[in-house]
């Protein structure tokens, strides 16, 4: 029996995929490892604050979250964090190691038991933050990345190498914590081990480049004592990017680099997998991983151009043979432990899943955060991934979202919104994945289409370096291009498109308000809006002179910052817009929206702001994302002209 159609206009559909489910599944599993022979990984708990548990698959197949609320595994090296958890078996017994979000200190833990303190607080600024921790119980010690703040500001701080006592020898004292490494770079990532245990090999980099744009692969020996000796630079540079480096079982150096201009595979030097996909990406967590060495030589590898697939490499012939599933997208989280490996993989129907692959048989299967359907699948969107054409005839890489309900359609004559996504990053890109908060909109009948714009990551280094010191253009460019021709082409309402996007993507959305005329309204969220502002000590280290390469330096162009920030150009802003921030955020501060607010004023332009106690740079809370989500339905509504139902009406003031 066929179900009746009914006939709405776009924006009007009922639909079951409410804020509320879309915030219930916000955020995904991360961080996977192996303690022993059992599978762990970090899960969010929206509903809890936000926080973040550690996970433990029993060999059973049953799940136990081990750390209650209101334990938080998360780290705030870099401020995006790192891998903040690490674990063995001891006496046949797990023992865990992990960082604690509120305190920041490293704690041990044994199942059964309290966690217990291993490190000391600091009362200088942040403080002692810790990433990337190795369990090392034969010398009694955990060894990790140690960020030190020596005074107030954002960028008064160290980054070195550490060894810190399993014993909790170090819980009140600084100085029983050993350093590693001497401190000469700014940033380092954990040191790998070789197999003999007799060399360390690490990456390092340093302002004013950003890991993505060169980074040096760093060796030492390591002394009977566990002391570095002969650190030395042996790969990498100011113009190559390793995004990863690790051994081979039989103790050969891998690591990830795009000296051809694409993240490529090498042993000892040589290239293994020679192709024009990228088998890295941009560093932004500590500890990310995309490749994982075998006890048979093989490699673990998450690949692709514009995706990103699960596949065992040989590197002996240059072969690969991707993981058979459901999966198009895989996260840079891998662990391998005898012919298995564990990685965090999606696709277009499916969210973020725990996955493990047997290497032996190709096999994989979900064995933990396993997806399930909130709402009849017939309610997610089907999207198509399109290369539209940009200024001087680039291609600009999107995916697009159009409307779609199994219940509803629009009247023949009538033209779908559309809101165009910008990423954040910008160094990132937006995967093909289950999103609902992309289906939160498309089920009531308004398209999306995300745009991977120039300067993107997953198509190579020459498209990652299009945005090199042209931040505010291109990127503004490419998505006017996708929006106006999915209007051209009769997709979309040429009266009714938006631009939406956090962080990187919030610069984006209110670059394209102030410089273009595409859209109707948009929806800024965290953003960076006064340029130079932000590059004067408005954000954190790790980003405190990233825009030396989006815009160019500060002191030679003082002027191109002034030009290009929306706070400078208020007066041109004439579309309404939401702007919504967290006030906690330390990355793109709050008061980057009061500066731009205090331009606004008196302007008669529509708007709206709402900020966020409690919030950081990422919404987390369950609460927060219902509030934003209903804010930017009702800012679509009464621009556009919809009726959507039962959604609180935002007030915009003038």
């Amino acid at each position: 029996m066929g179900e009746t159609v009914q006939t709405l206009p776009y924006g009007s559909w009922p639909s079951p995929i409410s804020a509320a489910l879309a915030a219930a599944h916000d955020g995904h599993p991360e961080y996977v490892g192996f303690v022993g022979d059992e599978a762990w990984w970090t899960e969010p708990r929206p509903a809890e604050g936000g926080r973040r548990t550690l996970v433990r698959r029993h060999a059973d197949g049953g799940e136990e979250s081990v750390l209650p609320a209101p334990w938080n595994v998360r780290s705030r090296v870099i401020e995006y964090g790192g891998q903040p958890w690490a674990g063995t078996v001891v006496d046949g017994e797990p023992l865990v190691v992990f960082v604690n979000f509120a305190d920041q200190r490293l704690y041990r833990y044994r199942p059964g038991g309290e966690p217990l303190p291993l490190t000391p607080v600091s009362p200088v600024g942040g403080g002692l933050r810790w990433a990337e921790p190795q369990v090392l119980p034969g010398r009694g010690e955990v060894w990790c990345v140690l960020e030190e703040f020596t005074g107030d500001g954002p960028t008064d701080v160290r980054r070195v190498l550490a060894a810190v006592p399993l014993d909790g020898a170090a819980a009140q004292d600084r100085d029983a914590v050993r350093e590693l490494s001497d401190g000469r770079h700014r940033f380092v990532t954990g040191p790998r081990l070789s197999p003999d245990g007799r060399s360390a090999a690490w990456l390092a980099w340093d302002h004013p480049r950003m890991p993505w744009d060169g980074t040096e692969v760093v060796l030492a020996s390591v002394a009977g004592d566990g002391t570095f000796h002969r650190a030395r630079t042996v790969a990498g540079g100011p113009e190559e990017s390793v995004a990863q480096v690790d051994w081979s079982a039989d103790g050969r150096l891998l690591y990830a680099s795009d000296r051809t201009g694409w993240w490529n595979l090498y042993r000892d030097g040589e290239p293994v997998c020679p192709r024009e996909e990228e088998f890295g990406g941009p560093l932004w967590k500590l500890g990310h991983r995309w490749f994982a060495p075998l006890h048979n030589g093989l490699i673990a590898v998450v690949h692709g151009r514009g995706a990103a697939a699960l596949g065992v490499l040989d590197p002996e012939t240059g072969e690969v043979v991707d993981a058979a599933g459901p999966w198009t997208e895989f996260s840079p989280t891998l662990a391998a432990h005898g012919d298995r490996v564990v990685a965090v993989g999606a696709g277009p129907r499916s969210a973020h899943e725990v996955v493990e692959l047997d290497t032996r048989t190709g096999r994989a299967h979900v064995i933990g955060a396993e997806h399930d359907d909130a709402v009849e699948p017939a309610y997610y969107p089907q999207p198509q991934i399109r290369t539209f054409t940009g200024p001087d005839g680039r291609d600009v890489h999107a995916h697009v979202y159009p409307p779609h309900h199994p219940g509803c359609a629009a009247p023949g004559d009538e033209l779908p919104p559309y809101v165009v996504w910008a990423h954040g990053g910008p160094t990132g890109r937006s995967p093909l994945v289950l999103d609902l908060e992309i289906a939160y909109f498309t089920s009531r009948g308004i398209g999306v289409a995300e745009v991977n714009y120039g300067g993107s990551t997953g198509y190579g280094r020459e498209y990652r370096d299009r945005l090199r010191e042209q931040w505010g253009v291109v990127d503004v460019e490419d998505c006017a291009a996708v929006a106006l021709a999915l209007a051209d082409e009769g997709t979309a309402d040429r009266a009714r498109l938006a631009v939406r996007g956090g962080s990187a993507g919030g610069w984006t959305a209110a670059a394209s308000l102030a410089s273009t005329d595409v859209y109707a309204c948009g929806t800024i969220i965290y953003p960076i809006l006064d340029l130079a502002g932000w590059a004067s000590g408005e954000t954190h280290d790790f980003e405190s002179q990233y825009l030396e390469g989006l815009v160019g330096p500060l002191a030679e162009v003082p002027a191109r910052y002034a030009e290009r920030s929306p706070t400078e150009h208020a007066d041109r802003i004439t579309a309404p817009f939401l702007l919504l921030q967290g006030l906690d955020d330390v990355i793109c501060p709050p008061v980057q929206c009061e500066r731009f607010l205090a331009r606004m004023q008196g302007s008669g332009v529509p708007h709206a702001y709402i900020a966020f106690e409690g919030e950081g740079h990422g919404f987390r809370r369950a609460e927060t994302t219902i509030r934003a989500l209903q804010a930017e339905l009702s800012l679509y509504a009464q621009v556009f002209g919809l009726n959507p139902r039962g959604i609180p009406t935002l007030e915009l003031s003038k």
